[in-house]
């Protein structure tokens, strides 16, 4: 092996950059070179790389977002398009971090074509199987909490509900663990099936109880996942009417976080899980592996072993399984999620 290439696809995640750096400077080590491919399978396609020196990559591992670029490509999911993007690999081998669809793209383009592809998980809103966390992750966390808890400062002087809306379309994980990190009253999920009747019924007496005087809360903090169906304005104008009239002097605002979630420079623990996962990923393809993903400390334990023992390889088949079943529902993964959630809903409204 004398040459790998890297991209990044789909939304970008704080830690990619330190994935990238990670990956250019072991390979280095290894006398092999390593090609950027710029904005995701597009780029691919049109042959759009070149190579990472050291020089290029030393600041990057502080940066959120990805040098690289990422964009979403239509071409790509077709095989005509795939043959293209195989065709122009300058490359003996090619690692792909990314989501869901990104890694779709990478076991499609093993499996079809024969290009050798390992990939990293990398997704702020961990929903990706056989990985316990994914590059992004953490960060993301962060700046929520950090918000949640600038908001609580106003929310406290001005004696109001705040609903903070996060990320997390298919999956709530974001609103569930932020929501215990932030000490919120109430957390919102698209996991919980609840209906907009159940969800207001329920939020109204969280905001009644918080308010009560014998409890003398002066905020009320409420984290509701994107993926919620019951629309934000909706759960604030109902709050609204009812606080009016039970609660006077209360007042409901929102936040929608948004795109604010995706970026800042990557934690800590961003920047070690993409470096070790990036070890794990150049490690495979140098033991000849492809159609692939490397995990981080995975629930699964019929995986493949690395010299990492937080680092555990799976086919891309068996983490797109799991992956489908950690967002329909089924996985095991996400029922101890909820059933967490539910058993403890009742202490975040104390």
């Amino acid at each position: 092996m004398k040459r790998i290439a890297v991209l990044t696809s789909g939304g970008d995640a704080p830690g990619m950059n330190a994935a990238v750096h990670a990956l250019v400077k072991m390979a280095a080590e290894r006398g092999v070179e390593t090609l950027g491919v710029r904005n995701g399978y597009d780029g691919l396609m049109a042959g759009e790389s070149s190579v990472l020196r050291l020089t290029d990559v030393d600041p990057i591992s502080a940066w959120g977002g990805t040098i690289l670029g990422s964009a979403r490509s239509k071409d790509f999911r077709t095989p005509e398009g795939r043959r293209r993007a195989a065709d122009a690999l300058d490359a003996d081998a090619l690692v792909v971090i990314g989501g869901n669809g990104s890694l779709t793209g990478a076991h499609l383009l093993a499996s079809e074509c024969g290009v050798p592809v390992i990939g990293l998980p990398a997704s702020i809103d961990n929903d990706i199987g056989c990985t316990s966390t994914a590059i992004g992750v953490d960060t993301a966390l962060n700046t929520i909490v950090s918000a949640c808890d600038r908001i609580s400062d106003t929310a406290r002087a001005h004696r109001r509900v705040f609903v903070v809306e996060v990320m997390g379309r298919q999956c709530g994980y974001l609103a569930m663990a932020s929501s215990i990190a932030a000490g919120a009253d109430a957390c919102l999920f698209r996991e919980q099936g609840k209906d907009s009747t159940t969800v207001i019924r329920e939020l109204s007496d969280v905001v009644r109880r918080g308010f009560d005087p014998t409890r003398g809360k002066k905020r009320v903090l409420v984290i509701k996942a994107e993926g919620v169906a019951t629309p934000t304005g909706d759960i604030v104008s109902a709050l609204q009417d009812m606080v009016d009239v039970e609660v006077p002097g209360v007042t409901v605002r929102a936040t929608v976080l948004g795109h604010l979630v995706r970026g800042g420079a990557p934690t800590y623990m961003d920047r070690m899980v993409a470096g070790r996962l990036a070890v794990g990923a150049l490690a495979a393809l140098a033991e000849g592996a492809s159609d692939q993903m490397v995990g981080w400390q995975p629930w699964d334990d019929d995986g493949i072993e690395t010299r990492d023992p937080s680092v555990t390889r799976f086919p891309l088949t068996t983490m797109l399984e799991r992956t489908d079943a950690l967002l329909d529902g089924s996985s095991e993964t996400t029922r101890r999620r909820v059933k967490m959630m539910e058993a403890h809903a009742g202490v975040l409204a104390i």
